[in-house]
């Protein structure tokens, strides 16, 4: 199912063009899934859920794209593009100043584009407040690119300003990385009936894909605590799978890697990889 190589492409492509490896024929749905990666709270595992969950869809053959929406643009980092060289970003898309199409770049993995982030982007939020249909902007920069992909993750920042917002509105539905910690599930509320109010008064059709449990250490307690209590007030919300914490996951990100590009064999790789499985096993599901 998992095809894990490094793809060669002779730079980045034209104005333009996305590049696939051949033999990536993807669903043959023909509109991509977006899935927003989203919790207000830091440090909960959300970039290294968006960067590693789209790695691994991106393996299993399924052509994927990863929006970077968190001005700290490690997702963009994650994936090894070189912020200080990246031109066109999501900035520009949202301002409406260049398409999706211009600011797709390959990544390693031969079914991975990223949209990347700058700190610039910081400034959006701002800029964002006096353009019409703020809440939009995403959604229209992404309907002209979604055809071309299966999956479209966008990492959210850990705030709920008018980036996640975008996202929200143009997502479909929203995972929710969770860190196996008391105050995390504080949050989890927040991000739940921030969810509740977008379906409410700006995207209808947004459901919750799962909450997916990080960070979980068997030799804690309060990890299997936490997981207990979140499983059983969200029974039918919660992935099976659950992240681990370990050590070649966390250093990944510094070598620009998905874990599966840098570690394959390690828990976390094995992690997300069950991750995707669910993903596409669910929408497989939906579609019967």
């Amino acid at each position: 199912m998992f095809h894990v190589k490094q793809a060669t492409p002779p730079g980045p492509p034209a104005p333009g063009v996305l590049w696939f490896a051949e033999g990536y024929p993807g669903r043959g749905v023909g509109v991509a899934k977006i899935m927003a990666v989203a919790n207000q709270k830091g440090g909960v595992g959300k970039t290294t859920t968006a960067v590693n969950l789209a790695a691994c869809l991106a393996a299993a053959e399924r052509r994927t794209l990863l929006v970077d929406a968190d001005p700290q643009a490690n997702a963009t980092t994650g994936v090894g593009v070189d912020v200080g060289a990246v031109k066109i970003h999501t900035y520009h898309l949202l301002l409406g100043t260049a398409r999706a199409t211009e600011a797709a770049l390959p990544t390693a993995l031969p079914a991975l584009q990223v949209i990347p982030a700058r700190r610039e982007l910081v400034g959006a939020e701002v800029e964002l407040v006096d353009l019409p249909d703020r809440e939009l902007r995403l959604k229209r920069a992404l309907q002209a690119i979604a055809p071309r992909y299966d999956y479209i993750l966008i990492d959210c920042p850990p705030a709920l300003g008018f980036l996640t917002l975008n996202a929200l509105v143009a997502a479909d539905s929203v995972v929710i990385p969770l860190q196996c910690e008391y105050y995390a599930l504080e949050g989890l509320g927040q991000i739940l009936d921030t969810i509740r109010l977008c379906r409410q008064n700006l995207n209808p059709r947004l459901e919750v894909e799962g909450i997916l449990l990080t960070m979980y250490d068997g030799r804690v307690n309060l990890s299997g605590q936490v997981a207990r209590e979140v499983r059983q007030h969200f029974p039918d919300r919660v992935f099976r799978t659950v992240i681990p914490r370990n050590v070649r996951l966390s250093e990944a990100p510094s070598h620009g890697q998905p874990v599966i590009l840098y570690d394959i064999r390690c828990p976390g790789a094995e992690g997300y990889l069950n991750l995707a499985r669910e993903v596409i096993d669910g929408a497989k599901t939906r579609a019967r």
